[in-house]
């Protein structure tokens, strides 16, 4: 993880790249594109969308102009909760699809684990991929329980586990149990938006490294083997994220970032969401 464009390999052999470009509250149009632009200029090959998001067609039309090569990016979108069942799910897949303007897609996502019609959004996943129309599948916002009741009904591990992660949030028993079950852990929300860029322990490390605090929170995602996805629309700070890969933090500045966990969320629980 040396590189911006290193990849960690996930379960079934597909190579992701650990470094992304999250879209979330991006506004579709001119702006999304701007960002999804600005990024691969500046070397990001994964670009992490959703549905509910409103902006995979901007998306589509950045990755189309940008003339790069399809093959060497990641696209991840997510089926979101109003689309989930089995049949509802091959819908929203095809619409996602053309809106992003991609024959396949490189990883597609359960957003949340909707009771009752989860199991059967990931059979739909299943199907999917067996029919190659998706690299790779996953989910996010998953807690082990869910995770478990996929692995006594479906087939297919899932490759991603997309969750909230932060140096608030360190999600240490999740983190522990999809490396057990070979899942890689995926961090939305990294800089936990924007509650950490003034902790006195965090620029404390960020001086001693000539780094900035997201620098340093990116970089211990990396060194924490989990993949990160920072949302900017912003080029200098869209750059600025990527530049993780010329330092290392030491172990006394990854013991002071864990003792930060303070198992706080700032987003919903997925035990406990209602939309």
């Amino acid at each position: 993880m040396m590189r911006l464009e290193d990849r960690t390999t996930l379960n079934n052999g597909v190579k992701m790249p650990w470094f992304g470009l999250g879209v979330f509250k991006t506004e579709e149009g001119a702006e999304v594109q701007q960002a999804v632009k600005a990024a691969i200029e500046a070397g990001y090959r994964s670009i992490d969308t959703a549905a509910i998001y409103g902006n995979e067609e901007g998306v589509g039309t950045a990755i189309k102009e940008s003339g790069v090569d399809r093959q060497s990016l990641f696209i991840t979108t997510k089926v979101w909760n109003a689309d989930q069942g089995y049949e509802e799910t091959l819908r929203a897949f095809e619409e996602s699809r053309k809106k992003l303007q991609v024959d396949y897609l490189d990883l597609y996502l359960v957003h949340w684990p909707v009771k009752g019609k989860y199991v059967d959004t990931y059979r739909a996943l299943e199907k999917l991929h067996k029919d190659g129309h998706v690299r790779a599948i996953g989910v996010s916002n998953f807690n082990a329980h869910h995770i478990e009741d996929l692995l006594q009904q479906c087939e297919i591990v899932p490759a991603v586990n997309q969750v909230e992660y932060h140096p608030l949030f360190q999600q240490n028993e999740l983190h522990a149990f999809c490396k057990k079950h070979h899942i890689q852990l995926e961090a939305w929300a990294p800089l936990a938006q924007g509650q950490l860029l003034d902790h006195p322990k965090l620029q404390a490390i960020a001086d001693k490294h000539q780094k900035t605090i997201p620098q340093v929170i990116l970089r211990w995602d990396l060194q924490q083997e989990v993949v990160t996805i920072p949302k900017s629309i912003k080029a200098e700070r869209i750059q600025s994220n990527a530049d993780v890969f010329d330092f290392e933090l030491d172990a006394s500045d990854m013991d002071t970032i864990a003792s930060l966990n303070e198992n706080k969320r700032i987003g919903p629980d997925p035990d406990n969401f209602d939309f």
